[in-house]
């Protein structure tokens, strides 16, 4: 019996092409030998390559058993790729279309966690057809600073930012507005960043949570943004200082962040763990980062879990349909 061929799609047309590029890099170097790879490259332009030569996407199907989706960001990660997967019967790793939508939208995944009992912070949209201007003087009217600025669908922490001032407001939300038409606006939760990692469907069905990990941002730097996340200024503790009832509340928390909006086979959910306010749920990324660098599989290497062993059980999950 021959081996599985796995196409691993990186690159792609957003702003996160280059952390793509490294998490597509990893996994094809980290693939067990029961998997023969194959480098799918998706140009800034959109043009798909397979061994350097353009090709069409329909060409997967004939060429390939499943893809290993290495994408971020908009195209790879908001179900748009997941359709042209679909559309070929290919088995695919990561979530489906729609729960890759709910998770890039930070909008629409607030609206999913919403009719749960997650605490999320007080938040407002500035809107496509409202001038920076505008939509500053009115969250300023409805919502004290500090403020965290988003772009509502956007990965890897690009265009976030951090006002004090309703000047602030407004350039952040202009700085935004190059990434995404609508911005979320949310309150500042002082507290401990933590992020936690979901593996899912292991023995008899379960969703695994991976140990928590903290996030400690240099001291003058509140916001976990591009530059912060992938500058290596930051301190990445795995596992977190957590006590016992910490830890298991935010892997509880971050399952049913899973769940709630039908991810599937891994996610990584941020929180703000605030000493007198409790737990707050602020996203979910159905495709985390799995560069050497990133967080889940950092996460893994905590639980003394080879990164092929993670790649094999995700390709398993794909081959499978589940």
């Amino acid at each position: 019996m021959g081996r599985v061929k796995v196409a691993v799609v990186r690159g792609g047309t957003s702003s996160e092409y280059d952390v793509s590029l490294k998490s597509g890099g990893h996994i094809l170097r980290n693939l067990p030998h029961r998997y023969h790879p194959q480098d799918i490259l998706i140009a800034r332009d959109g043009t798909w390559h397979m061994g350097g030569v353009p090709i069409h996407p329909e060409m997967l199907a004939q060429k390939s058993d499943v893809v290993f989706n290495a994408l971020h960001g908009s195209y790879g990660e908001d179900g748009k790729v997941q359709q042209i997967f679909e559309s070929l019967g290919l088995p695919y790793t990561g979530s489906g279309v729609v729960a890759s939508a709910l998770g890039m939208n930070k909008i629409l995944a607030r609206e999913a966690f919403s009719k749960h009992e997650f605490k999320l912070p007080r938040a407002d949209t500035v809107f496509s057809y409202e001038s920076a201007e505008d939509g500053a003087h009115r969250v300023f009217r409805s919502m004290s600073p500090p403020w965290i600025v988003k772009p509502s669908s956007a990965g890897s922490s690009i265009g976030v930012g951090f006002a004090r001032s309703l000047l602030e407001l407004g350039e952040a939300i202009r700085e935004a507005r190059k990434h995404s038409e609508k911005v979320l606006i949310e309150e500042f939760i002082g507290g401990r960043e933590a992020t936690v990692c979901v593996v899912g469907a292991f023995e008899g069905g379960r969703i695994h949570a991976l140990p928590p990990i903290e996030i400690r941002k240099p001291v003058g730097r509140p916001v976990f943004d591009f530059e912060l996340k992938y500058g290596g200024e930051m301190e990445e503790v795995c596992p977190g200082d957590f006590d016992f009832s910490t830890r298991l509340l935010l892997e509880t928390l971050a399952i049913g962040a899973h769940e709630s909006i039908g991810a599937r086979h891994y996610s990584r959910s941020d929180f703000i763990v605030s000493p007198k306010r409790g737990i707050y749920l602020l996203e979910i990324n159905t495709l985390p980062g799995l560069t050497e660098e990133s967080l889940l599989p950092k996460a893994l290497a905590a639980i003394d879990c080879p990164f092929g062993d993670f790649l094999d059980h995700v390709l398993t999950l794909a081959l499978q349909g589940k």
